[in-house]
């Protein structure tokens, strides 16, 4: 605890010692904002400080489902019913979904 970074001035930025310690003319609002944010984070009242959060990536990272595992055991699924003829409609003759236990 003792080797916690405490900031106990007010959020005023660059601060002038040729001039008295008392209160500052203007307080950087900017400033006053971001600590409150950090503070927050810290006493667990918000999840995450958003001065902390690195920006977004402009690009979006590509996506070939040719090349995706899934989806291909996805498609060879598909096909495998569609073929075995798994996949028939509902009708007043086929009533039912098809089931894997045998009859």
């Amino acid at each position: 605890m003792a080797d916690e970074d405490f900031t106990t001035e007010a959020a005023e930025g660059h601060r002038d010692r040729r001039f008295h310690g008392g209160t500052p003319a203007h307080l950087d609002d900017d400033e006053l904002a971001r600590r409150t944010e950090a503070e927050r984070a810290d006493a667990g009242v918000s999840d995450y400080d958003p001065n902390d959060v690195p920006a977004a990536t402009d690009d979006p990272v590509p996506f070939d489902p040719d090349f995706d595992e899934d989806e291909q055991d996805i498609e060879s699924v598909t096909a495998r019913q569609e073929a075995e003829g798994e996949t028939a409609p509902l009708t007043a003759d086929n009533p039912f979904p098809p089931t894997r236990y045998a009859e």
